[in-house]
């Protein structure tokens, strides 16, 4: 299991298109991709899931990798996080 915590920098926050291209990303992976906010936990492959979570500028969310590509899909959902939020 691989875990890691972003805090958001982007200016509005975990939105739309952001949104949408993180979760397809997710999806092109095997393990099981978790996004946790505060007491808020759903799937990183389900787009409103995530977009209801109301992620904003400054809160600081856990990712959660567990599975067979857990540590390829850490790198690439991280590397994401950093260059778009």
């Amino acid at each position: 299991m691989k875990t890691f915590d972003y805090t958001v920098t982007a200016a509005n926050g975990i939105h739309g298109r952001p949104a949408g291209n993180l979760v397809k990303l997710a999806g092109t992976f095997k393990s099981t991709i978790i996004i946790k906010k505060g007491d808020v936990s759903n799937d990183l492959t389900m787009l409103m899931a995530v977009m209801s979570m109301g992620v904003r500028k400054g809160d600081t969310v856990t990712i959660t990798i567990e599975g067979p590509d857990e540590q390829i899909a850490a790198n690439a959902v991280e590397e994401f996080f950093k260059q778009n939020l």
